[in-house]
C-alpha cells in the first residue's frame, strides 16, 4: 500500500502506528524526528502539532511491539531484525551440560537455612512492630488545640 497514493481521507482512517508501520515498510529505518514529520505532513497537520506531539509518538513506537529502536537511534520494523544469537547444539554441547554441577545450579544449603522453613521458634521470631510503637501516644483533637 502505497501512503503517497492514498487520499487524505483513507490515511485519516488510519492510527499513526498504522501509518508508521507503512512509511518504515516503505522507506526503511527513520529517525523519531523524520517518522513523525512525515505522519504530519501526510495528514497535513499544523507544525504545532508536531512540537506538541512527539513525546507523545515515542511513547506510542516504543509501546508498539512492531517497531524496534535500534542502537543508532533509527527506528524499524522488528519482523527485519532477528536476534544475532543462534545456537547450535551439538553432541559435545550436550555432554558439557552434564557435567555441570548441581552445586553451581542450587544455592548452598547453608543460604536455604536464612530463610523462613517452616519450623518456628518463639524464641527466634523478633517482631519489632509493637517495638517501634510502645513510644507512641494517642492525643484528641481537642488537647492538640489547647496547646
Amino acid at each position: 500500500m502505497k501512503l503517497a497514493k492514498m487520499k487524505k481521507e483513507d490515511l485519516e482512517l488510519l492510527s499513526h502506528k498504522d501509518i508508521t508501520y507503512y512509511i518504515l515498510e516503505e522507506e526503511g529505518k527513520m529517525s523519531t524526528a523524520d517518522l513523525f514529520k512525515k505522519v504530519v505532513t501526510l495528514l497535513e497537520l499544523p507544525n504545532k502539532t508536531y512540537e506538541d506531539k512527539i513525546g507523545d509518538y515515542y511513547t506510542l513506537l516504543t509501546t508498539d511491539k512492531r517497531f524496534i529502536l535500534l542502537e543508532d537511534g533509527a527506528w524499524d520494523l522488528r519482523s527485519r531484525h532477528t536476534s544475532d544469537k543462534i545456537v547450535k547444539v551439538t553432541e559435545e554441547d550436550d555432554e558439557e551440560e552434564e557435567e555441570i554441577k548441581e552445586d553451581d545450579i542450587l544455592p548452598d544449603e547453608s543460604e536455604e537455612d536464612n530463610y523462613d522453613s517452616g519450623d518456628t521458634d518463639d524464641d527466634d521470631d523478633y517482631d519489632d512492630t509493637n517495638e517501634d510503637l510502645k513510644d507512641l501516644v494517642v492525643v484528641d483533637e481537642d488537647e492538640l488545640e489547647e496547646n
